[in-house]
């Protein structure tokens, strides 16, 4: 089981972690070199995802093996994904202990931006999970919605920086097409769960979620997970390993009918 925890700084990731950074300006260049000198430490190889400045990185500070992808087309998920794929694949050769990735996340003022974002999250998510790679995704907390902040910090296991607090939720790769559910799904956090998981349903028919350590789901929460369900055609999700008093609650919110999407499995 991977470790779902708030770091102090930087300095405590380890391999495997995807770490949700909310950037203090006044301290930022200091936290990004310390992560870059860690890198060098410990026999990584550095992989920056888009501009110096978005990352708070500066050159001269950088390893000569360090790889820099600016490009345009990286705003689409998978071709990012695959570009971060191919560093991991070649760090390997080259004798790395693994890559250490720091992506610097904007705003994007398109329609379905934040979905976008989740799904470009969750990519990075898998990615961490099944390579042990270190994935730290920078967000300026001043440039963002607050909501849309919210609904990214709960895709990552972990986080670090200004003002960041647990999420009442987190959800988190635990193999291909499944997630785990870590937390609390209320109606505080209903809306973000809702997105986590449409994001998670739009590339493949079906979806386990993991609900082991899900300590409570309110009826706003069950009500955005059957919504997410339905939002797209022919899609079902398998619940798996939720508690006794979960799976009570959903019989008697009449969720347990053949036309629900959703399976609570015993």
């Amino acid at each position: 089981m991977r470790s779902v925890r708030a770091l102090a700084t930087l300095d405590e990731v380890e391999l495997g972690d995807h770490v949700c950074w909310r950037v203090d300006p006044a301290d930022a260049f200091a936290e990004a070199r310390s992560y870059v000198a860690d890198g060098a430490l410990y026999g990584d190889k550095l992989v920056i995802v888009g501009s110096l400045g978005t990352v708070a990185v500066q050159r001269d500070r950088l390893p000569t093996t360090s790889v820099i992808l600016d490009l345009p087309d990286l705003a689409d998920p998978d071709v990012m994904l695959a570009a971060v794929r191919r560093e991991a694949s070649a760090a390997v050769r080259e004798g790395f202990r693994s890559v250490r990735v720091l992506t610097g996340q904007t705003p994007s003022a398109e329609p379905g931006g934040a979905e976008e974002l989740l799904a470009r999250e969750l990519k990075l998510e898998e990615f961490a999970s099944e390579s042990g790679a270190i994935v730290v995704c920078a967000f300026r907390a001043a440039q963002w919605e607050a909501s849309t902040l919210e609904q990214a910090a709960c895709v990552h296991p972990q986080e670090t920086g200004t003002r960041a607090a647990r999420p009442a939720f987190r959800m988190f790769s635990t193999g291909t097409d499944s997630w785990g559910v870590d937390g609390v799904v209320d109606s505080e956090c209903a809306a973000a769960f809702n997105a986590a998981v449409r994001a998670a349903m739009r590339r493949t028919p079906m979806v386990k979620l993991r609900f082991d350590a899900v300590e409570m789901i309110d009826a706003a929460g069950m009500h955005a997970l059957v919504d997410a369900a339905r939002h797209l055609p022919e899609r079902r999700i398998v619940v798996e390993g939720a508690n006794e008093i979960v799976r009570l609650c959903w019989d008697l919110a009449g969720y347990a009918i053949a036309d629900v999407p959703v399976v609570m499995a015993a």
